[in-house]
């Protein structure tokens, strides 16, 4: 019988396991994301975020979150199945669904030693969860994003019949 990912924890089992790493000396990496329609640009992303520490956690938003952020017609997968796709990486140890619209609360409970966005983010002030980073000392770091690609353009290009991106 098939049994749901183990790296997808609750609030309250991530933080336990997050303890124990970080009793054991591991710097922690945190990132969050709606990771709607994975893609190669979501895995450089995730694998970059990874090299930063000895561990990464990704808050996924929860379906009523990204709905919020992109529109009615999003998300094309649910939470679950989300949170399954990217727990399936090998550079991810650990996931957990947010529901609330940004990671402020899941930073404050965690409190990850290094916090990533990607490139569609220019400037660290510009996050609506830098303010949570700064308040324990933690680090801040925006990766590039990857060019060319992006879920909206994936979805464009489907709908339109356009070829490969």
């Amino acid at each position: 019988m098939y049994q749901a990912n183990s790296k997808v924890l609750s609030l309250s089992q991530l933080c336990q396991e997050v303890e124990r790493k970080k009793a054991q000396g591991k710097r922690m990496v945190f990132t969050n994301g709606c990771f709607d329609f994975l893609h190669w640009g979501h895995v450089r992303y995730l694998e970059g975020a990874r090299s930063l520490g000895d561990f990464l956690v990704v808050g996924i938003n929860s379906d009523e979150s990204v709905e919020g952020l992109k529109g009615p017609a999003r998300p094309i997968f649910s939470q679950g199945h989300r949170a399954e796709l990217i727990a399936a990486l090998a550079c991810v140890d650990y996931v957990t669904v947010f529901s609330e619209p940004t990671a402020c609360q899941l930073i404050e409970a965690l409190r990850p030693e290094v916090y990533v966005k990607g490139g569609d983010y220019k400037k660290v002030e510009s996050l609506p969860e830098a303010g949570a980073v700064m308040k324990y000392g933690g680090e801040i770091k925006l990766l590039p994003g990857a060019d060319g690609i992006s879920t909206t353009q994936i979805l464009e290009a489907i709908a339109s019949g356009k070829g490969k991106l």
